[in-house]
């Protein structure tokens, strides 16, 4: 194992056959200190322990309800209290994973629904970046990695319909203006844009509309989410310095321009 350094704070990172969970496994196999945040406490607190035991690198786990400020707050005073303590290192990478889609056509999303989904991917990256980034500013060091999808630069015509699309776009617009606003702390702001990823997120999805999504996929298959994990950890890497402001495509070819 590599000398613990800097910790990873990640939001979304439970779910078993999720992004969150596989790069939360990947920074903790490359020495990083990890943070895991998810709605369940409980289960934030188990899957950080059960990473602590596996890689031998410190962990944490606790709730967090990205779309609710007072629930941020909560989990970020958590987590400094164990960077305070020792029990974590300096938080040097955050990456807001934590979202939801819709299927639903847009004649039939309710308000109800459209700002679900807004609050959850839009106003959960703002939150969560306020709250833990003014410990990397105070470092001087730090990557922020945010989570936005083919489905923003392509209009949607994977699974999520018009409020998804349009809260991920929000993403990549808040990535460029962050990372221009806080170039000289020495604090990144980057952005990944997935196609279809082998995920539970298309909840209720037909093995049709799975096929039907692979066959629009040049390489022929949706990725894995160790495939999505290693380009995050990579851009919260030295070797991803002078990267600030961009989106990295990882869609198979779904998506050329």
């Amino acid at each position: 194992m590599s000398t613990i350094q800097r910790t990873a704070v990640l939001t979304g990172a439970t779910s078993e056959k999720g992004i969150g969970l596989a790069t939360a496994r990947r920074f903790a196999r490359e020495g990083w200190g990890v943070v895991v945040l998810d709605l369940d406490g409980e289960k934030s607190a188990k899957t950080a322990q059960d990473i602590a035991n596996e890689f031998g690198v410190p962990a944490f786990g606790h709730a967090i309800d990205v779309a609710d400020e007072a629930s941020v707050a909560a989990a970020e005073s958590a987590v400094a209290a164990e960077v305070a303590s020792g029990r974590l290192p300096v938080i040097g990478a955050l990456a807001n994973i934590a979202g939801i889609t819709s299927p639903v056509p847009f004649l039939e999303t309710d308000l109800a629904l459209w700002n679900k989904v807004m609050a959850v991917n839009a106003t959960g990256t703002y939150l969560v970046t306020k709250s833990f980034l003014p410990a990397m500013i105070e470092a001087g060091w730090g990557r922020i990695v945010n989570m936005s999808s083919v489905s923003a630069q392509r209009g949607g015509g994977v699974f999520g319909r018009v409020p998804y699309s349009a809260a991920k776009a929000a993403i990549l617009g808040f990535t460029k203006a962050l990372a221009r606003e806080i170039a000289p702390t020495g604090v990144t702001v980057n952005a990944i844009a997935p196609g279809a990823v082998d995920t539970n997120i298309r909840v209720g999805s037909t093995d049709e509309q799975e096929a039907a999504i692979a066959r629009d996929i040049p390489l022929g298959r949706t990725a894995t989410t160790d495939e999505i994990a290693s380009v995050i950890t990579w851009l919260a890497s030295d070797g991803a310095s002078y990267l600030t402001g961009t989106t990295v495509d990882i869609n198979g070819g779904s998506h050329i321009h």
